[in-house]
């Protein structure tokens, strides 16, 4: 198994942090509709919020989570199989910015760029796997 941190590893990392501080905004927007202690304080999971944007950040952060899932493994496993390569490495370099973008797009309601951003990182996963098949 290889054990060094590869440009594949290195990019699921950044998006692991990526992913994991999506939802700041969104919360820090609930506590100055809410106040601090009724949004932490909030039995009910009750999320609506005042701003759109803010409901879209939260979608495009269930979103991101749901294509981790994905793309996790497939990285992981390019690494544990040493199937590591350029178009792997473009692959996730690809995954982590239209993720980034797609994050943007949907938070801002520009609807045609969330599309295509979201089909880039669906390109990249589909190119991970398809590498690792062809391994």
């Amino acid at each position: 198994m290889n054990t060094s941190l590869t440009i594949e590893i290195y990019w699921l990392i950044a998006t692991l942090l990526m992913t994991s501080l999506f939802w700041l905004p969104y919360i820090l927007n609930r506590m100055l509709e809410q106040g601090i202690v009724n949004a932490l304080w909030d039995p009910l999971g009750d999320t609506r919020t005042e701003k759109p944007w803010a409901n879209r950040m939260m979608q495009a952060h269930n979103n991101a989570v749901e294509n981790l899932v994905i793309f996790a493994p497939l990285a992981i496993l390019v690494q544990i199989t040493g199937t590591n390569s350029t178009m792997t490495a473009n692959a996730c370099m690809i995954y982590f910015i239209s993720r980034l973008l797609h994050y943007s797009a949907f938070t801002f309601a520009i609807p045609l760029l969330r599309v295509i951003t979201f089909l880039c990182g669906f390109g990249a996963q589909l190119t991970l796997g398809i590498s690792l098949l062809s391994a």
